[in-house]
């Protein structure tokens, strides 16, 4: 059986033009992303997506314009029997970010390292400057595309 798995992420640039990434550990891989998570039955995108940022980051955010939304076949990384659709809007913080963030990446404090060992997964954020930022600073094939849509776009 075959599922679709709908994705929603948030493209955050803060006043200083630096870009919102979260650096995740999950099942033995590193991976730099755009914050943000799956579609859960019964929410719209974007109240999936101020939910990701609340939960993730404990974080107010107003989800803004959308940006792209996935318009070809993206098998998953993770489950061969899911197609993953992903959604993508700009996101602004209605309030300080008081979730740690770091300046390099992948940089796990030891309450980030009990939650892998507990989940197998975890995660931190961190902003990259936006002379820095391009489609090489992530991971995701899909966040690539949108990483040089909003560069060249934005």
């Amino acid at each position: 059986m075959h599922y679709f798995n709908i994705r929603v992420y948030g493209i955050l640039i803060n006043e200083h033009k630096q870009v919102l990434v979260s650096d995740e550990y999950i099942r033995g891989n590193y991976y730099t992303k755009f914050p943000g998570g799956g579609l859960e039955f019964g929410e719209g995108t974007r109240e999936c997506l101020a939910r990701e940022f609340m939960e993730e980051m404990n974080l107010q955010v107003e989800v803004g314009d959308h940006i792209y939304t996935t318009d070809y076949f993206q098998l998953s990384a993770f489950n061969p029997e899911h197609q993953i659709i992903s959604i993508y809007y700009f996101a602004k913080a209605l309030e300080t970010i008081k979730a740690p963030l770091r300046s390099k990446p992948f940089d796990f404090d030891e309450r980030e390292l009990a939650v892998y060992a507990e989940k197998k997964e975890t995660e931190t954020f961190r902003f990259i400057n936006w002379e820095d930022f391009s489609a090489e600073q992530v991971t995701l094939p899909i966040d690539k595309i949108v990483s040089k849509m909003v560069k060249e776009n934005f």
